[in-house]
């Protein structure tokens, strides 16, 4: 199998939810035709370098997969036929793409983030217990002083 990168520059005017069933399309294409998603990335509105179909604006996505020409050729066909989209490039990134090493440094990447994560809560969560003791001797010096009297 082969690994590619598309990436498809769509009309900035469609509103967030006429999106989701372009990137759901892609996705169950890519099924359909016994590729592997890698990563569906949206990166946003930018402005394009030169017009397209009178547009200045374009909203880009990102599309990393593996699969055949025949996948390809059936992505491209469907962003010809697609209103929506203003220009697409598809690039060939490995000839032979081993699935099984992806989804390994997927899942790793996936839980290095988890990790990280956790970390960051449980630091976000020492610093909040630490702001909060001044407080807390703040209140056993009332009670002391309470008791005094």
């Amino acid at each position: 199998m082969r690994r590619y990168e598309t990436t498809v520059i769509i009309d900035p005017d469609i509103p967030p939810e006429n999106r989701t069933p372009l990137l759901e399309k892609i996705s169950d294409i890519i099924s359909q035709k016994g590729g592997f998603l890698v990563k569906l990335k949206e990166w946003g509105a930018q402005k394009l370098a030169y017009e397209i179909k009178k547009k200045n604006r374009g909203y880009y996505i990102h599309v990393d997969y593996c699969g055949t020409g025949l996948l390809v050729s059936e992505m491209e066909r469907f962003f010809r036929i697609d209103d929506r989209v203003l220009k697409f490039m598809t690039i060939l990134l490995e000839k032979n793409a081993d699935i099984e090493k992806i989804k390994a440094k997927m899942a790793e990447a996936e839980a290095e983030a988890a990790s990280s994560a956790q970390m960051v809560r449980s630091e976000i969560n020492e610093t909040l217990s630490e702001a909060n003791e001044p407080e807390r001797e703040e209140e056993q010096t009332e009670k002391d002083s309470s008791e005094k009297e």
